[in-house]
């Protein structure tokens, strides 16, 4: 049973629009999240970030933003609508640290090199122990053809693939994070 007490970390791209498939896709999701009892914890502005936040809105949940001072100065945006709650940082870092460690699970979205950034940065502390077991699901047929890519038994073990979970549709994503929450040992 989740609470509004569990948060799932969102990561994805500032770039789909609204009516885009992708921004559509994530506004699912974060509805999807928010009926199955999460509170979402996104970057807090454009793109997927508002579009979860959107969704997650609309089915009453909690929506967190995880801001940044130098996000708002390098793109001169600022914080989605959609918000109930801001933590802001300073920093990028900071921001990065807080979305990939103070969670109950994370989904990534398509996104670019911060996405990626994001994903990976989970992958490795997931990997080497630092955060304890939690779900990383990986949302779309982008993450699939990274992976095919990219690991190399030589280098990504199989124990390593199997932290993460690659799914084709919101539903999936909640049916892992309801899965393997229940199975995983939280801080």
């Amino acid at each position: 049973m989740t609470t509004r007490d569990q948060v799932i970390s969102v990561f994805g791209s500032n770039a789909p629009v609204l009516g885009s498939k992708d921004y559509e896709v994530a506004r699912e999701l974060g509805f999807s999240l928010a009926i199955a009892g999460y509170s979402v914890a996104t970057g807090g502005y454009a793109g997927t970030m508002a579009a979860v936040s959107q969704g997650a809105s609309e089915g009453n949940g909690h929506v967190i933003g995880v801001t940044s001072k130098r996000i708002e100065e390098f793109r001169n945006i600022k914080p989605n609508e959609w918000l109930a709650q801001e933590i802001k940082y300073d920093t990028l870092s900071e921001r990065l640290m807080h979305l990939v460690m103070q969670n109950d699970g994370m989904i990534v979205l398509p996104g670019g090199i911060g996405t990626l950034s994001e994903f990976t940065l989970a992958w490795s502390f997931l990997q080497v122990g630092e955060i304890k077991s939690r779900p990383l699901v990986l949302l779309g047929s982008m993450w699939e053809t990274l992976l095919d890519a990219f690991v190399q038994p030589q280098y990504v073990i199989a124990d390593h693939v199997q932290l993460i979970a690659n799914v084709s549709t919101p539903a999936e994503a909640i049916e892992v994070l309801h899965y393997q929450g229940n199975n995983a040992i939280h801080d």
